[in-house]
């Protein structure tokens, strides 16, 4: 046979194997990418975070951010996820928090893969965000979200200390009773102490601290953060939240040490605690100089 022919038919069948590795690329691809349900803001926040929003295919009602976010359809509320809704969406997997243990049980029954991730504390949130960059192939921006946490965290140490902090959860216009407190279970009280502080509320108890008048005076904090994200929602000024505590006998109502901070990202755990972070440390050096004036 002519040498010619020998390498029409080379070339010919060298085209045809490229043919075939790009479609056996593009199919392994495809079949690569997840279909994802996110179960809690927290967890959708770092999902896109992360470098995976585009695979999100189902949240819940409170997921707002980012804006991509909102687009997405909605399978319920926060503890009230609605199966039939999930099950639609044909997700490859489901990502929850722990009070959606229940169904988590349901989705594996179904054959439908699910996992529970743990935001309540510091280390939980850092672990959490590595295991879903290593779940989604984004092992590399997971790592570098939380080297930003903890460079965030290490610029909170030192500005001021052994101060007793007490954060307040909620848009409360009287102090009489249901005051909803930072208690020693959360990542926010992690923040406190790496700061170099302490939480001027203390209980071994597990459960979500709730206060009245006369418990928060006894806890006599030097510093209050109001934690009020949806202050604007609510129709809610900075000025109706703060007259209750400017007559209460505290340390921080005496120093005028009593701050906001009323962003969203006000108590959603994810990447966007470097914000949070960043507003923390802000607060403590206010007060670092209200108490040099």
């Amino acid at each position: 046979m002519d040498t010619l022919p020998l390498l029409v038919l080379s070339i010919l069948g060298l085209k045809l194997n490229i043919k075939l590795l790009l479609l056996l690329f593009f199919t392994l691809s495809l079949n690569a990418k997840e279909r994802i349900i996110a179960l809690s803001p927290s967890i959708n926040e770092i999902i896109y975070a992360i470098g995976a929003g585009e695979q999100v295919v189902g949240n819940t009602e409170y997921c707002k951010y980012p804006k991509e976010t909102l687009k997405v359809t909605k399978v319920g509320g926060y503890f009230s996820p609605n199966l039939e809704k999930i099950i639609a969406l044909k997700p490859s997997i489901v990502v929850m928090q722990k009070n959606n243990h229940k169904l988590a049980q349901q989705l594996t029954k179904l054959n439908i893969k699910n996992q529970i991730v743990h935001i309540d504390t510091l280390d939980n949130i850092r672990d959490s965000i590595i295991k879903l960059g290593k779940i989604f192939n984004k092992e590399q921006n997971a790592t570098k979200i939380v080297s930003d946490i903890n460079s965030s965290l290490k610029a909170t140490k030192g500005i001021v200390k052994d101060k007793k902090i007490l954060m307040v959860i909620g848009h409360n216009t009287s102090l009489a009773k249901q005051i909803f407190v930072v208690g020693q279970n959360l990542y926010l009280n992690d923040i406190i102490k790496e700061s170099g502080n302490q939480n001027a509320f203390s209980s071994k108890r597990k459960g979500q601290p709730i206060l009245n008048m006369e418990n928060i005076i006894a806890t006599n904090p030097d510093i209050v953060i109001l934690l009020t994200p949806f202050i604007k929602d609510k129709g809610l000024t900075k000025k109706e939240l703060l007259e209750p505590w400017k007559s209460l006998p505290i340390s921080a109502s005496k120093s005028d040490s009593i701050y906001f901070i009323d962003k969203y990202y006000a108590g959603v755990p994810s990447d966007r605690l470097v914000l949070f972070l960043r507003d923390f440390r802000e607060i403590l050096l206010k007060d670092l100089k209200v108490k040099h004036k």
